[in-house]
């Protein structure tokens, strides 16, 4: 027999961190790793847009992290949890940048603003650039309100959104699409 998805719980408005604290699901903790999720399924998006394998592995490897983000913001760093939380390494943040040098090693200068389009694929990482930044923001709030949040969150967050930045330009550069450049009305 399949398991219920539904379980009635959250049905007043809270939800359970792993630990078993019962929180407001407006709560920032929640608001948070629920943009991570939201940010996990955009890149899945984007990677069903791109067809080459080095990117596609590595937007999978960047799905594993988004969920071991997930996780941790899901505890509650005031309970011991027997669940086994894997860890983000700072191997995780190098990563990003050896991909990030590596495709901005094949484009040429950017001399202006770049406007978001000229194909789904280049439109669709944008858009993951964009919920990546609100989740930053999220992760920075939490820190403000003194809620314990690992900095290499934060770090791999940040260069995430650069990620998905060049990622955009390289996929837009690959396809042979023209960047729509920002020429502001004066």
């Amino acid at each position: 027999m399949a398991l219920k998805i539904y379980t009635k719980t959250g049905d007043k408005g809270k939800t359970a961190l792993i630990g078993g604290t019962k929180v407001p699901k407006s709560h920032i903790r929640i608001d948070t790793y629920g943009t991570i999720d939201e940010l996990n399924s955009y890149i899945g998006l984007v990677n069903d847009h791109i067809n080459d394998e080095a990117v596609n592995t590595l937007l999978k490897e960047i799905q594993d992290r988004l969920f071991t983000i997930g996780s941790s913001l899901a505890c509650d760093p005031e309970k011991e949890t027997k669940l086994s939380i894997p860890d983000l390494q700072a191997g995780d943040i190098q990563l990003l940048e050896n991909s990030i040098d590596q495709m901005n090693g094949e484009l040429p200068a950017m001399r202006s603003f770049i406007l978001p389009g000229g194909h789904v694929a280049v439109s669709t990482c944008h858009i993951a650039r964009c919920v990546c930044r609100r989740a930053e923001r999220l992760c920075v709030g939490m820190q403000e309100q003194g809620l314990p949040i690992d900095p290499l969150i934060l770090q791999y967050i940040n260069r995430l959104s650069d990620y998905l930045f060049v990622l955009a330009r390289w996929v837009g550069h690959r396809l042979g699409v023209a960047e729509i450049t920002w020429k502001p009305r004066v």
